[in-house]
């Protein structure tokens, strides 16, 4: 080997450094960024992403709060209006139908009328009524209501029944037929009359009543339906009363038969029920709610109907008041009351005056009238 070539490899080895460290990486060169230290702006802490978060989520949270309650409001209010619809369209038929209540108890009490006249009326009534049934069956209640609405259509089905068959009896009656059968079919027909209203009451109207208040919904009432206001117009007593008048004008043409008439048995003044007198000079304190009651008896030995009672206080302007009784049986008593009688004269003597209208067939109409000298005094 030649000597150059170990020397040569031998400079090589010494020019190596004795031990070798390790070097640190160049260092990266940053670009400067926008709006860096120079600028004077600092980047947001770390510490406030969870603030900012929190923020977002409390926000959000409202947000949907607000919409929840909104959505509750809403279906509160649509509730509310369909339950209050509802009952808007059962008053419709709630009225119609007590106004048919009325009509019957008004054929029932005209005078003159015959059996088959009546009879016709009454089933005039009954279409009307089968009205009723056909638009409660029509109704579209709201779903906890629709067992009530199946009673309610069960108390206009009793009223229909009911109508039509007293128009049945007074249709078939004849000359032969025994008056107390009559009555006993008339008071079958009358009971589901009765019944009508405690069907619509009982379990129509107070348990709606119930049923809105669990549902929450306030400020909707279900309408009262009374068919029959007068009971005793529909007692055996005054059924048969009913039958006799119907038979005597059936039979007699439409005249009058028998013995007729009406008497005032006496008047009061109310409060207190003083007994006023026709020939003695009467003290009447008048409160704010003076009134007087007129008891009047039927004289004769037929039912009577549509009997007017006329009070007048013969003062300057006069008070003149009104009223009539639909229905008197032979021998019974009824009293009207007269009130709302406006403001009367103090300290100064007037006449109060009753006069009873005669019914068809009075001849003796001595006590139908009667007249009480009377001081207004403030008590």
């Amino acid at each position: 080997m030649d000597p150059r070539d170990d020397d040569i490899q031998f400079d090589f080895f010494d020019d190596e450094p004795a031990t070798t460290e390790a070097q640190p990486p160049p260092s990266r060169v940053r670009l400067p960024r926008r709006g860096g230290r120079g600028s004077g702006a600092r980047r947001p802490s770390r510490n406030l992403t969870p603030i900012l978060r929190l923020a977002v989520v409390i926000v959000v949270l409202v947000v949907l709060f607000v919409v929840f309650g909104l959505l509750l409001q809403s279906c509160g209010t649509s509730k509310h209006d369909s339950y209050a619809a509802y009952m808007n369209d059962v008053s419709k038929i709630a009225h119609s139908s007590q106004e048919d209540g009325a009509a019957v108890a008004n054929a029932l009490t005209t005078s003159g009328v015959k059996a088959t006249s009546l009879a016709g009326t009454l089933r005039g009534i009954a279409a009307q009524e089968r009205q009723n049934v056909a638009q409660a069956n029509r109704l579209d209640p709201p779903g906890p209501l629709r067992p009530e609405n199946q009673q309610l259509v069960e108390a206009l089905q009793l009223r229909v029944s009911g109508v039509d068959g007293m128009a049945r009896t007074f249709e078939s009656m004849t000359s032969s037929t025994k008056t107390s059968e009559a009555v006993a079919v008339l008071s079958a027909q009358a009971d589901r009359l009765v019944a009508s209203d405690v069907v619509w009451s009982d379990l129509f109207k107070q348990p709606s009543v119930a049923e809105m208040s669990k549902q929450g919904v306030k400020g909707v009432a279900p309408p009262d339906s009374t068919f029959v206001s007068n009971r005793a117009l529909f007692g055996e007593t005054s059924l048969t009363g009913t039958l006799q008048r119907l038979r005597g004008a059936s039979t007699t043409g439409g005249k009058v038969t028998g013995l007729h008439g009406t008497g005032i048995v006496g008047t009061k003044a109310l409060p207190g029920g003083q007994s006023l007198s026709t020939t003695t000079e009467n003290t009447v304190t008048a409160t704010t709610n003076l009134a007087f009651a007129v008891t009047i008896e039927d004289t004769g030995d037929s039912q009577e109907v549509g009997i007017k009672v006329t009070l007048t206080i013969q003062q300057n302007p006069a008070i003149v008041r009104t009223q009539t009784i639909p229905v008197i049986n032979p021998k019974q008593q009824k009293t009207v009351t007269f009130s709302n009688l406006g403001q009367v004269k103090f300290a100064q003597k007037e006449q109060v005056l009753v006069d009873v209208k005669p019914v068809p067939g009075e001849t003796y109409l001595t006590n139908n009238k009667a007249t009480y000298p009377v001081i207004f005094s403030l008590g």
